[in-house]
């Protein structure tokens, strides 16, 4: 990898990481990803704004081999893909101090154990003065942890946003040029990432209005030369009216539960609502999280395992409970052989979703008739309900 030119005096480099499938043990990576860091020389000093992923450490070094002095590493974000490579960094520019948020330097004394002497700690709004470059820092707490913040490079308009309109894609391309690729992935992002602080977040993109922004350079992903689109999207993601549509995580074992699953969706689409399927044994979780982001309703379809839901819909739950969406409506469908609290159990595991409940549905056994019918009257409430919160279509 080579250093490459996004304005005046302004330089990419960082890691393309094409062969990477999972972030945190977690998180699908399907196009891999990119750690971007950049460099900001004035007449004066020059600035080294975050690092990258230890594993690419080598490839991040080699791009500084001409950068005969680094001033200030400006660390937004004390997560190790951000962070981790700031340690050899100091070992090769000594007098380097590292610029961040007071609560970073906690963090970053606890995970990569810097020594405090290197640190420089700016509140909100502090700026530094390169020679004609000016840093100006702006907080951003809980996008995504809680000691976030953001960089705006005054004589640019560029904001350097870490984590903040991110993308998890690994391209050759420096700038976005397929905007449907990087809505998609940003999404994904977002859904998987940012969506449990999705009231904060909108706060912060509020924060940020007033600055002439040209370019917005994250920490993952492509930069953003024409950014209205990518904040626009935030703005929706964050704030946005639900869609009229159900979400539908679902696991069937012997097939009960898949008739009923199917004949609700039917019903739905009959009615013209929108809903998307996850069998939860072969779902991507990054899609179920992007379909959170705009479902007006979520139903969970489970069987009954011993006495609860099956452990995957139990995940489900977990994950919509721990992302935290918009959605104002929940039901769950479902059968069972002797009995059980499924219902009782879900509901126990959602404490943060603020949504009501409607009409769960647990039959015993294959679903007869009468149930088919309970399904399409649930169906039709959803709709009700849809309508009265004119949701977007």
């Amino acid at each position: 990898m080579i250093k490459r030119q996004l304005h005046d005096k302004v330089y990419w480099l960082g890691a393309i990481d094409w062969d990477r499938r999972l972030f945190d043990s977690l998180i699908p990576l399907p196009d891999g990803t990119s750690y971007n860091a950049y460099l900001v020389q004035g007449s004066d000093k020059t600035a080294l704004l975050d690092t990258v992923d230890p594993a690419m450490a080598e490839m991040f070094l080699a791009q500084l081999a001409d950068v005969p002095r680094i001033d200030y590493l400006v660390c937004h974000h004390a997560e190790q893909d951000h962070s981790g490579t700031i340690p050899l960094v100091l070992d090769r520019y000594p007098d380097a101090k590292v610029v961040t948020t007071a609560k970073a330097k906690t963090f970053l004394i606890d995970l990569l154990q810097i020594d405090e002497q290197r640190f420089i700690t700016v509140a909100d709004g502090d700026s530094l003065d390169l020679g004609g470059a000016t840093l100006n820092f702006i907080h951003t707490p809980w996008v995504h942890w809680p000691e976030t913040m953001v960089t705006y490079l005054a004589e640019a308009k560029i904001l350097f946003s870490c984590d903040f309109f991110g993308s998890h894609i690994a391209t050759s391309d420096l700038f976005v040029t397929d905007q449907g690729r990087v809505h998609e992935a940003a999404k994904r992002y977002f859904a998987e990432i940012m969506m449990p602080f999705r009231t904060v977040i909108g706060k912060n993109i509020e924060k940020l209005a007033p600055l002439a922004i040209e370019m917005i350079a994250p920490s993952h992903g492509q930069v953003y030369d024409h950014p209205e689109w990518i904040i626009d999207a935030y703005r929706d993601w964050t704030a946005g009216t639900p869609h009229n549509l159900v979400c539908l995580p679902f696991v069937s074992m012997h097939g009960s539960t898949r008739v009923m699953v199917d004949h609700l969706t039917a019903a739905l689409m009959e009615r013209q609502v929108r809903v998307e399927l996850f069998n939860l044994p072969v779902t991507d979780i990054g899609k179920l999280a992007m379909s959170l982001v705009d479902a007006g309703t979520i139903v969970l379809g489970t069987p009954t395992v011993l006495t609860g839901p099956h452990p995957m819909a139990a995940y489900a739950a977990f994950l919509a409970n721990a992302l935290k969406p918009k959605a104002r409506y929940l039901s769950i469908i479902g059968s069972y052989g002797w009995g059980g609290k499924t219902v009782d159990q879900l509901a126990a595991m959602i404490p943060n979703l603020k949504v009501e409940v409607l009409d769960p549905l647990l039959v015993k056994g294959h679903p007869r008739q009468d149930d088919l019918a309970q399904l399409d009257r649930l169906a039709d409430l959803i709709v009700e309900r849809h309508k009265k919160d004119e949701f977007r279509r």
